[in-house]
């Protein structure tokens, strides 16, 4: 391998060795470089390649000294001999290059030093601090650096144990979204589960003057003997979730037996093979698709009896059945704000629901095709758009929940040639009303909380979990202008006028039912507060007869320590103290008289049967 001419002159004439230094030449540069190549080639020439130094654009590093204060000791190993001159073959840009890695990887090597430095650091501190913890809590122990193995293991796995607590929590709870972290939720009071749930104002101010009997709805139901609840199904109006409540969410003694697969419900009585519910999950569809109030009052008593061909009875016999039900069968329905139920029905049907199965039985007989005419031609009536659905003048839709509710016999049924449309109209409402207001119970989709409180205290019966109160329905996502919202509400004015009813006399009966169980529950604090002052009362006044005649009480009872132990059962720690004390004070009073005892008898007879009198006026 052939040398540069400069490095050539410069190893041309020998080295002083006196000086040990290279003479001057052209090229310093190259020279220093190629004479510290040689001197690391030969492990005699130590100097030159000290005075050399390192080759350029090498440093040595921030940790590094300088080559004077100690040797090279890459230089005498066999890959020192041989990565200096390959070293200064590579060209320049990759010298340089590999001299930057070497530095970035000095800087690295810094770094993590430092960091395991602090971590040491860290860790010794925080030994030092939880050795001091653990020592305050679990009592004395000896110094960190005399700590045993199995204390440093149980500090670390303390502190393992509390990392790992932190970052599960901020997992699961992260930022402010975790209930439990809210100091809020430890000092504000518990919400009422009956508030509004619509949203309005909790202040209910009343529009219909209903009497006490209307607003106190308490029925005595015997499960274990003839009575039934019917319920009554309206379209749309949230009856499907309140018939699953009532046959999958109740406490019994006997749960409905419901099977996986199946629609009906076995809701029987107890150690009888009869059924105490008359609705869709229980006993079908028995009366008809969605049967209304003229089908239900004359099909359930025939059903009940067993004798299904009665349900066509003649309608002299009306009065009779109305009395019969009103005795053992209880009604229940659920209503619904008008404008959503019709939205939802039309949604309905549009997904293709007909309800042809519906009979319409009334006064005996089925309405004709002239009676009742259809809105559709085909075999549904599904894809029609909203317009279509209010412009049909049969469409069952328009005041359904009236219809469902009414007596149809008052009003020659489906005949509308019978009276004037008005005074149909009339009668219809007043019909709905008052039949709603007789009812057992009714209640409102839009509150399903006071829904489950009125039917709990109507009936004596439990849920086992509360209502969901569904804000979101498929009849909310209908976007609507107002004319449409005014024409929907024009074609149901009956129903937003019972509905309005309806609601008033609902929240009128909640707010009574509630006034009702506080009152109860005062009452019941003070007959409690009562009670226990007159025991007290009534316990002072034998203790102090006692102390006044003690051989009287002695032979009248043998064992005097009887009423003291149950006085003590009683009237607890606090009143026995205070018996004693009123006792001793007595005693003492006791001492300084000196009258006959048979005249304390007497005053002592006289006094009780006194004090008796008072006593049972006062309770």
């Amino acid at each position: 391998m052939a040398l540069p001419a400069c490095a050539a002159r410069a190893l041309g004439p020998p080295l002083q060795p006196e000086h040990r230094a290279p003479a001057r030449t052209t090229c310093p540069r190259r020279h220093s470089r190629v004479e510290a190549e040689l001197a690391a080639s030969q492990p005699g020439s130590v100097a030159a390649s000290v005075r050399a130094g390192p080759p350029r654009g090498v440093s040595h590093g921030f940790n590094s000294r300088p080559l004077r204060d100690e040797p090279i000791k890459a230089s005498f190993s066999l890959a020192g001999a041989l990565s200096a001159p390959l070293f200064a073959l590579l060209p320049r840009g990759c010298r340089r290059r590999m001299n930057d890695l070497r530095r970035r990887w000095d800087l690295g090597s810094l770094c993590r030093a430092l960091l395991t430095r602090g971590l040491a650091a860290l860790g010794h501190s925080l030994k030092h601090v939880l050795s001091a913890i653990f020592s305050k809590i679990f009592g004395p122990l000896a110094s960190v650096g005399n700590m045993d193995e199995k204390s440093n293991k149980l500090l670390l796995a303390l502190v393992m144990f509390f990392l790992f607590a932190v970052i599960v929590l901020q997992y699961v709870c992260p930022g402010t979204e975790c209930q439990l972290l809210r100091l809020q939720a430890f000092s504000s009071p518990v919400p009422d589960p009956y508030r509004s749930e619509d949203e309005s104002s909790a202040r209910f101010v009343p529009r219909y003057n209903f009497s006490r009997g209307d607003l106190l709805r308490k029925v005595d139901f015997d499960i274990k003997g003839d009575d039934l609840i019917v319920f009554l199904h309206i379209q749309k109006t949230g009856g499907t979730t309140f018939g699953r409540h009532l046959v999958r969410n109740i406490q019994l003694e006997q749960p409905c037996e419901c099977r996986v697969g199946q629609k009906k419900c076995t809701c029987h009585r107890p150690g009888k093979r009869e059924t105490w519910l008359f609705s869709r999950f229980s006993t079908g569809w028995s009366c008809g698709l969605h049967a209304d109030w003229t089908e239900l009052t004359s099909c359930v008593p025939a059903m009940v009896d067993g004798k299904r061909d009665a349900r066509l009875r003649p309608s002299r016999w009306r009065i009779f059945q109305i009395l019969d039900a009103a005795r053992n069968f209880h009604y229940i329905t659920i209503l619904r704000d008008p404008v959503s139920r019709y939205l939802s029905e039309w949604r309905h049907v549009q997904r293709g629901a007909t309800w042809k199965a519906s009979l319409h039985v009334c006064d005996g007989r089925p309405p004709t095709s002239e009676e009742l005419p259809s809105c559709y031609t085909g075999d549904d009536w599904s894809g029609c758009p909203l317009k279509e659905f209010m412009d049909c003048p049969y469409n069952l839709a328009n005041n359904r929940q009236v219809r469902m509710l009414s007596d149809l016999t008052l009003v020659g049924c489906y005949n509308l040639s019978v009276m004037p449309e008005k005074q149909r109209n009339k009668v219809l409402l007043e019909s709905a009303k008052s039949n709603l207001k007789h009812m057992a119970f009714f209640g409102l989709t839009e509150f399903q909380r006071k829904t489950q409180y009125l039917f709990e205290k109507t009936f004596n019966m439990n849920f086992i979990s509360p209502f969901t109160q569904y804000n979101t329905t498929r009849a909310s996502s209908v976007e609507i202008n107002e004319d449409i919202q005014k024409r929907i509400e024009g074609l149901n004015f009956l129903d937003m006028e019972l509905y309005s009813y309806a609601k008033d006399l609902f929240l009128q009966r909640y707010q009574f039912m509630r006034q009702k169980e506080h009152q109860e529950a005062r009452r019941k604090r003070q007959e409690q507060r009562k009670f226990l002052k007159g025991r007290f009362l009534q316990t002072h006044f034998q203790s102090q007869s006692q102390s006044q005649n003690p051989g009287q009480n002695q032979s009248q009872n043998p064992n005097p320590n009887a009423n003291q132990n149950v006085t003590q059962n009683l009237i607890q720690n606090l009143t026995q103290n205070s018996s004693q004390s009123l006792s001793q004070k007595e005693n003492r009073s006791n001492r300084k008289q000196n009258a006959g005892q048979e005249q304390n008898d007497s005053n002592s007879s006289s006094g009780a049967s006194d004090y008796i009198g008072s006593v049972e006026k006062w309770r």
